[in-house]
């Protein structure tokens, strides 16, 4: 049960009856007792600035204390997981098992709430909105009835992702939001649009009990190849600083009555802005969440050009909270880049990367946070999802935790024990005495009070269910989620203005072999044969048959190139070194320009790390086949592509094949279809290059952005940065002429 208590000209107090705290009042104000101490100690007191009450409260908590706030969480699914690599409890059985209601705490969160002190929950999908906010309110109401009363500061990753079978309805509403990829927000070339989802995605985000976005994703996608290449905005720094700007101040900024002080409020989530210092050059472009992708690699000395979104972006806004509330640096050892200590370490572990270079040149002093699990150890072999101490493997966990605090980071993420913070913390009075390490944990408890503070948590973090599920999903939020998703289609051909087609006419789609899949922990995705796009969408638009005889036109929808992450088991197995090439083309690949030897590697594992010679296969291969196959049973009949793409693609072995190519980053179904209809029409432009070939993508330097040999079409247009078409042929706008190369 929550009780509210109003303040006039002030904020309203929400908490719990349950957890047993009173309300202060003093001269007509009300303030809670968050410890029970019958006194207003200047951390229960909201008239006063963050930083002051966060300093008061930090030098209050014990060391244990202060440690259980350095703590954020693994993985949280709401309900929690019965089975699976994070299952949960309830009662000590299988969360399922006991009929436990959706919102239940497990074993586990009350454990790590309560006896580790953990106040950073990562929480990842949500039933519902009704769930989250009940899930939310439980979480508040235990934290508030021990201690100091810190509430929990739940957080997310992006999750305002566009389903492509759900259809848009002008004024209906939706479980949540739906927006482009990152990279599909970095087609619309709009800053204005990328704020505008920041405002909108907060909104959200506070309603389902979530006051941290880790998130934006600014690492400039420099390697073509990479793994994360899709949830970046793309490849260039100026559009990659913009952008980044702009989504921190739409999630940041309070105003109005939601405001408490500094542009910060009811309204703000804080964001995490990752990775420091950009996690875009893996070598040969493998990812880091592995060790075979471990090194970040710097051959066109580029370096610098990878802080730009950080340094004139996140840490300079145009809002009022002026920098990121978090930074997050990538599990990546930046190769040769420690110019003082000239140590090979992953980034979090550098002292020169975050205390000399983050914390002082830049003079960063927000929050730091680890990425997940890089104080575990890691696996047997360099393919599998498990600990990434990149650089430190040697160490113990506690030395780890020692190391990462000595280097100037605040926080340790994907852990839930505080155990290792503490035997940190020991080492480091045997070293330097207990004066020092205290200020030193208080330094941090300090930066990470003070993002609970000014999101307003201390004195309401309850939600209620009804206002929760009327705000999320709000058709005004859906309707700008697809307008954001029609303004990043872009069209990169067009024959003879074959778009758009008129309703009505008949269309075929050939169906799509989807291969078999392993995720990230391994699970196996069986294979399948079905429509791409969903077809009683395109029935809306268009009469659609299985006969191209009776066509007027084929759609062809089909995913980039996908060759796997650049490391092959069989290969090491069968006394290779276990290093393939990463292919952006659907046939085979033989990587005979390769780089050899590698720039990165070391004695634990592999030193030489050259694929040259090798050969690899797109595992959707098909998908060339599929164009191919449609155009010879068309014939002269119109083939229309719609691209998806999460990385650059080499379209020569398809583009001569098909009238109008139409690219998108994660949309709905009925965005291409609004497009290809001629109900919108097309404005993006692309925010990455598109080789020639697989050759000028060996040649180009991983950390350098615009270094590729771009694919010029039958019409003659380059697929570079910044292109793409409207109905009237090449785009040329304020957008291109603001950001465009050359």
């Amino acid at each position: 049960m929550i009780e509210y208590m109003h303040n006039k000209n002030g904020p309203t107090l929400g908490y719990s009856f349950q957890s047993g705290i009173k309300i202060i009042e003093e001269k007509g104000l009300y303030f809670k007792d968050l410890n029970k101490s019958g006194h207003l100690e200047p951390y229960k007191d909201w008239r006063l600035p963050a930083e002051e009450r966060a300093k008061d409260l930090a030098s209050k908590l014990s060391i244990e204390e202060i440690a259980g706030l350095m703590l954020y969480s693994r993985h949280q699914s709401i309900p929690a997981k019965p089975r699976g690599p994070f299952a949960s409890t309830y009662d000590g059985k299988p969360f399922d098992e006991r009929m436990a209601n959706s919102w239940d705490l497990s074993d586990q969160q009350k454990e790590f709430l309560i006896k580790d002190h953990l106040r950073h929950v990562l929480v990842t999908s949500v039933e519902s909105p009704e769930v989250a906010v009940k899930w939310n309110n439980n979480v508040q109401a235990i934290v508030e009835s021990v201690g100091f009363g810190i509430p929990a500061n739940n957080s997310s990753d992006p999750r305002h992702a566009s389903d492509a079978s759900k259809e848009f309805n002008e004024g209906a509403g939706g479980q949540i939001s739906m927006w482009p990829e990152s990279l599909g927000l970095a087609a619309t070339f709009s800053p204005e649009i990328v704020r505008q989802f920041g405002e909108i995605a907060a909104k959200e985000y506070r309603a389902l009990g979530l006051t941290t976005a880790l998130s934006p994703q600014v690492d400039i996608a420099t390697d073509p190849r990479w793994y994360r290449f899709e949830g970046t905005f793309g490849e260039d720094p100026k559009l990659s600083t913009d952008l980044g700007r702009a989504y921190i101040d739409g999630f940041q900024t309070s105003t109005g009555s939601a405001e408490i002080e500094a542009g910060w409020g009811f309204d703000s989530v804080n964001t995490m802005v990752k990775h420091w210092p950009g996690g875009g050059s893996g070598e040969a472009g493998r990812d880091a969440h592995w060790g075979f992708g471990k090194y970040a690699v710097y051959p066109g000395d580029n370096f610098d050009e990878h802080l730009q979104p950080f340094t004139e972006g996140a840490f300079q806004l145009e809002g009022k909270t002026k920098k990121a509330a978090a930074v997050m640096p990538y599990y990546t050892i930046s190769y040769e880049q420690d110019k003082v200590n000239k140590e090979n370490v992953g980034n979090s572990y550098s002292q020169y990367l975050i205390k000399d270079l983050l914390q002082g040149t830049y003079q960063y002093d927000g929050v730091v946070c680890t990425d997940w699990l890089i104080t575990a150890d890691e696996p047997e072999s360099v393919d599998q999802f498990a600990g990434k101490p990149w650089g430190v493997e040697e160490l113990t966990v506690a030395e780890r935790h020692y190391k990462l605090l000595m280097a100037g980071v605040d926080q340790f993420g994907g852990n839930n024990e505080m155990g290792p913070i503490l035997e940190a913390y020991q080492m480091g009075v045997a070293e330097h005495g207990e004066t020092f390490m205290r200020q030193r944990m208080e330094q941090s408890a300090v930066k990470l009070l003070k993002n609970i503070f000014r999101t307003g948590l201390f004195e309401n973090p309850y939600l209620d269910v009804r206002e929760s599920a009327e705000k999320v999903g709000h058709p005004h939020f859906m309707r700008e989620g697809y307008q954001a998703q029609l303004k990043s289609l872009v069209m990169l051909k067009n024959r003879k203005a074959m778009l758009p087609i008129m309703k009505k006419q008949t269309v075929y789609i050939p169906k799509r072999y989807y291969p078999e899949q392993v995720d990230w922990f391994g699970n196996k995705i069986s294979d399948k044969m079905e429509y791409p796009i969903h077809v009683d969408m395109v029935k809306q638009y268009y009469d659609v048959t299985d006969d191209p005889k009776q066509a007027d036109f084929a759609l062809v929808c089909m995913k980039g190139p996908d060759s796997g992450d650049g490391y092959c088991k069989e290969d090491r197995e069968a006394g290779g070194s276990g290093y393939v090439p990463i292919s952006l083309q659907y046939r085979p690949y033989d990587a005979t320009e390769a780089r050899s030897p590698s720039i990165a590697g070391d004695t634990r594992e592999v030193i030489d790390r050259s694929y040259q010679g090798k050969k690899v296969v797109a595992s959707n291969e098909s998908d060339l086949d599929l164009i191919l196959e449609t155009k010879e049973k068309m014939q002269d009949k119109p083939v229309i592509v719609s691209l998806h793409l999460s990385n650059p693609a080499i379209v020569s072995e398809f583009e001569p094949y098909a009238d109008s190519i139409l690219v998108h980053f994660g949309v709905q179904d009925q965005a291409i279809l609004d497009i290809i209809s001629g109900n919108v029409e097309p404005s993006g432009l692309l925010p990455m290059q598109m080789p020639d070939d697989m050759e000028t993508v060996e040649k180009q330097c991983e950390d350098v952005p615009h270094d590729m040999e771009c694919y010029v079409d039958e019409e003659g247009n380059k697929y570079d940065f910044a292109f793409g078409l409207n109905w009237d042929g090449i785009i040329r706008d304020e957008r291109t002429e603001k950001y465009r190369k050359g």
